[in-house]
């Protein structure tokens, strides 16, 4: 029997409501089912993280150390084994097994102790973080990946009605301004593969690499839109025009263009702060004023 985390199905509730309800309820039989059916045995505690179950286990035909993960099949699950296939282990956890129909990933197991959040110095994991960037964007993005095109123009179509529910007149400034930011540059999304959501808890240590990406939510776009995190983790508004430069530096991006994209990031999540009833996150705006005029 696999002991369900509270928080996981929390996390379902609220996203994904009667989906997650069922997602949750079958996780004990469907993990039992490829437990099965790719000759697996548990090793260890489940972990998992808002969307998937994730369960260490051993291929008992050849003693191989993996883990299972167990997720809804939504529009961000179903590019993450098409962007591992297409990475195939360089700089990224290596897919062993795929079952299409449900998403469920059998992958390569790394050390989930040995986080790139737990380097004492966040200089080093930004350098490190920028370095798996700069290869892991150096792909194509597969035919049929999401588009950040796209994804840009749904945003500025909902910037409007956001701005009109954000009282304070500095912050709407500062979300306008960085809606303009993205009209400079939507007519050149890019087509490179993005991870979209490499921050210093979706690296690991592994064994035949120092570090590896986990858990993409993939994209086909610009490297500029994949900086944010790294601006974010650990956040201390006095570093952010350090990490920027340093990012770009090591990515070779055009400062300009990784600025638009990097303040199209900071749109979104104001976007998503304002539809769920919250005001925009005041961080998120720090770092979108300290970015204004620098790099251009």
């Amino acid at each position: 029997m696999i002991d369900i985390p509270r928080e996981l199905a929390a996390s379902q509730e609220k996203f994904n409501g009667e989906a997650g309800r069922a997602f949750i309820a079958g996780l004990p039989e469907q993990t039992a089912r490829f437990l099965d059916h790719w000759d697996l045995r548990p090793d260890g505690t489940p972990m998992h993280g808002v969307c998937a179950l994730v369960v260490p286990v051993v291929r008992t035909t050849d003693g191989t150390p993996a883990v299972l993960k167990l997720q809804i099949l939504d529009e961000e699950s179903e590019g993450e084994p098409v962007a591992l296939r297409a990475w195939n282990g360089d700089g990224a956890v290596r897919l062993l097994d795929l079952d299409e129909p449900t998403g469920t990933m059998l992958l390569e197991r790394l050390d989930e102790t040995r986080m790139l959040s737990h380097l004492p110095d966040p200089h080093q994991a930004v350098v490190t973080i920028a370095e798996l960037l700069a290869h892991l964007t150096s792909f194509p993005a597969p035919p049929g990946m999401r588009r950040l095109g796209d994804i840009a123009q749904g945003m500025l179509d909902r910037t409007p009605w956001a701005l009109g529910r954000i009282p304070d007149p500095e912050a709407r400034r500062v979300v306008a301004d960085c809606a303009a930011a993205v009209r400079e540059v939507i007519d050149e999304p890019g087509d490179r593969l993005l991870h979209w959501d490499l921050h210093d808890e979706n690296v690991l240590a592994g064994t035949r690499a120092p570090w590896l990406a986990i858990d993409p939510k993939p994209l086909a776009g610009d490297p500029g839109f994949e900086l944010w995190p790294a601006l974010d983790n650990r956040y201390d508004p006095d570093d952010i025009l350090w990490r920027f430069d340093a990012m770009t530096d090591i990515l070779a991006l055009d400062r300009p263009r990784a600025h638009a994209w990097t303040l199209a990031r900071l749109l979104q999540n104001a976007l998503w702060d304002i539809e769920d009833g919250r005001p925009a996150d005041d961080g998120q705006l720090e770092i979108a004023r300290r970015l204004r005029g620098h790099g251009r």
